[in-house]
């Protein structure tokens, strides 16, 4: 049968991106505690497309998943990009891999167990011979506005703040670091199961922290400039308020490798 796809096209525009988006499959990923996870990932994959093609292969994006076994591991994930673009003939690839991740968490006070559901991703990108890989975290803590604080006489209004963090890394991370770092810069972390007296902890902890959107941002922005690891990073915090119909939102984008 005729390739459709592999005919000429003389309208002389590339395409920047082409392929599937949010197809399902199972995955597994090792966490710190050097147990797998098993879970289910979103996958987006694109590649480049020539001005003289006029399509590219659909199928093949998903032959590609299916060829690595029922469940893909990190490092067939880095296989994966090479053989994408080498089979669909393109310069360059993209593979967007988006899961969720589960840390079990003691309580502040009682101890009490419980998982904590964070939505993570690793992105790859390869252009020609270059390839890099990110890895993308969403955290969500607890902010307590300063200013309300200072000018209030009994109390302060505080929010749950949904922080991304995607970050570049020259060695390895593991998601826990990335999430630590970021609970860590918050007024207080979230958890899964609290008792009557981690309540009163984690409100107390929140009150004694105050911290507004910049300050979240700027915090990590720190902590990732200081660590060697990471060549680059984006970071967003969008607090959802609780005394306003809108959000507050941050963000700070440094690559590392343009001082060099």
């Amino acid at each position: 049968m005729e390739d459709v796809q592999g005919r000429s096209d003389n309208r002389q525009i590339a395409i920047d991106k082409v392929g599937i988006k949010d197809i399902r499959h199972p995955v597994r990923v090792r966490d710190r505690t050097g147990h797998d996870q098993h879970t289910v990932a979103t996958f987006s994959m694109y590649v480049n497309l020539p001005q003289h093609f006029k399509g590219t292969h659909m199928s093949r994006f998903v032959s590609i998943l299916e060829g690595h076994d029922r469940e893909i591991t990190v490092e067939s994930f880095h296989e994966m990009l090479a053989e994408m673009t080498h089979r669909l003939e393109a310069e360059s690839g993209h593979i967007e891999m988006s899961f969720p991740y589960f840390v079990n968490k003691r309580a502040p006070v009682s101890g009490v167990e419980s998982l904590m559901d964070y939505e993570a991703a690793f992105i790859g990108e390869m252009h020609a011979d270059r390839h890099e890989t990110w890895v993308r975290v969403a955290v969500p803590v607890t902010t307590l506005c300063p200013c309300s604080k200072q000018i209030s006489e009994r109390g302060a209004h505080n929010q749950r703040s949904q922080v991304v963090v995607t970050a570049l890394a020259d060695g390895f991370v593991w998601l826990e670091e990335l999430i630590e770092l970021v609970e860590a810069e918050g007024s207080c972390e979230l958890y899964g199961l609290l008792k009557r007296p981690d309540e009163k902890h984690v409100t107390e902890r929140a009150y004694d922290n105050p911290k507004f959107v910049e300050d979240v941002v700027r915090d990590i922005a720190v902590r990732l400039n200081d660590d060697a690891r990471i060549a680059a990073y984006r970071i967003t915090s969008e607090n959802y308020e609780s005394i306003h119909n809108h959000s507050a939102f941050a963000l700070i984008e440094h690559d590392k490798r343009a001082a060099e």
